[in-house]
């Protein structure tokens, strides 16, 4: 029998840690863009798993590949070569450019990879002493304890400290700040193309690539975090796309598994050569199912005519978030690349995502202010409409005295 959302939650209080703030909402049933709750209600979904569900819940191919894998092989560990690893991995560098991959089971678990392979790569080739990894303010690596060291949000990382040493920040978009920065103990930086859980910040026109060939004069190395841009979420392959530049190590996560537990780390043939054997491996990754499932989704996302239809939604989407900004000052301002959007606004952003959610809408409030937009790259035009109308109306519920 199927519980109530009351009795998931209080099965849920009783029984999981509460170390995440929920929204009282169970979930129980998704197609495509939209779920459905434990009552029957219908929700747009405009959060998507947190940019992870590329083709929104339950896409049919998916399932079936599923389906078929699971009568064939599941796991080996990594003991062992396996078909569906070997051929992601050729998949993933020959769309990346870049020359090897590792495979794991979350974004997380790809930044540790990368840290090690920075910091290991640095001592073999220039010797003890670099070893230092610049990172930005305001932004999110993952919660262990090596990407905690490397997130730039101070409220995440003092309870937890003392953290992995070795980790400076600069703010984000400035290259000034980072250029004063490289010292001789500096091996890497390690930045988001565009900062996700700090308010989708899109950097400065030319600063990744001044970043990226100041680290190549130096020598240091550049890790994109490409964990929730990567893989469609901004219109290309790989955000890094955007910015004329090749990073040396890339993290990937989210949009590789849409949903089942997957994560990868890509690597220029250089750094690659660090991580030898013994130096670092994980038992669950690169299992059978996981890329069997990983390569249909991949081949499906870089696909140039989805790509393309991307690139168009995310700009019908951000024009119309620009036109509402216009008519209501509560929404201070809209940005984004792709379909990873977020609108600024100068209150709180959580009652309007509340308020979204009362009306058969999700979306996520990130940041304080902001609300973040990240839909199955599938969404329609028409379903971007139902949102837009939706979020005029919660903006002028919420903050009545705003929006005259």
């Amino acid at each position: 029998m199927t519980l109530s959302t009351k009795e998931i939650i209080a099965l849920g209080e009783k029984h999981l840690l509460g170390n995440v703030t929920r929204i009282p909402l169970a979930l129980v049933r998704g197609q495509g863009t939209k779920v459905w709750d434990a009552e029957g209600k219908e929700y747009l979904d405009f959060i998507a798993g947190i940019a992870t569900c590329a083709f929104g819940h339950s896409p049919p191919f998916a399932a079936k590949v599923i389906a078929e894998q699971a009568t064939i092989l599941w796991h080996v560990s990594n003991l062992f070569w396996n078909e569906p690893m070997v051929r992601l991995a050729e998949k993933l560098t020959k769309v990346s450019g870049l020359d090897r991959a590792f495979f794991c089971n979350s974004g997380a678990e790809a930044n540790e990879g990368a840290i090690k392979m920075a910091r290991k790569y640095s001592l073999e080739r220039f010797g003890s002493g670099r070893h230092t990894i610049i990172a930005a303010n305001n932004s999110f690596h993952g919660r262990t304890m090596g990407a905690l060291s490397a997130t730039g949000q101070e409220t995440l990382r003092a309870p937890f400290e003392p953290l992995v040493p070795g980790f400076t920040f600069v703010p984000y978009g400035d290259f000034e700040a980072l250029e004063k920065s490289l010292d001789k103990s500096v091996c890497a930086v390690i930045l988001e193309p565009v900062q996700g859980e700090g308010g989708v910040v899109v950097p400065p026109m030319g600063y990744l690539k001044a970043v990226s060939d100041v680290c190549r004069k130096n020598s240091i190395l550049l890790i994109l975090d490409e964990i929730q841009t990567g893989l469609g979420r901004t219109g290309l392959e790989f955000a890094f796309k955007h910015f004329d530049l090749k990073p040396d190590i890339i993290t990937l996560g989210k949009a590789l598994g849409c949903g089942y537990p997957a994560g990868a780390l890509v690597a220029d043939a250089l750094p690659a050569s660090a991580l030898t054997p013994g130096s670092h491996s994980t038992t669950l990754g690169g299992a059978p199912l996981a890329m069997a499932l990983g390569l249909e989704l991949v081949n499906n996302i870089v696909e140039p005519t989805f790509l393309a239809e991307v690139r168009q939604k995310g700009k019908y989407f951000l024009d119309g978030l620009k036109k509402l900004a216009e008519k209501i000052p509560v929404l201070k301002d809209a940005r984004g690349l792709g379909l990873m959007l977020g609108a600024s606004l100068t209150k709180p952003a959580g009652p309007v995502a509340n308020n979204l959610r009362d009306h058969g809408f999700l979306v996520n409030a990130t940041a304080t202010t902001v609300l973040r937009f990240v839909p199955p790259l599938t969404v329609s035009l028409k379903e971007i409409d139902l949102l837009l109308e939706a979020l005029e109306a919660a903006l002028k519920e919420v903050y009545p005295e705003e929006t005259c």
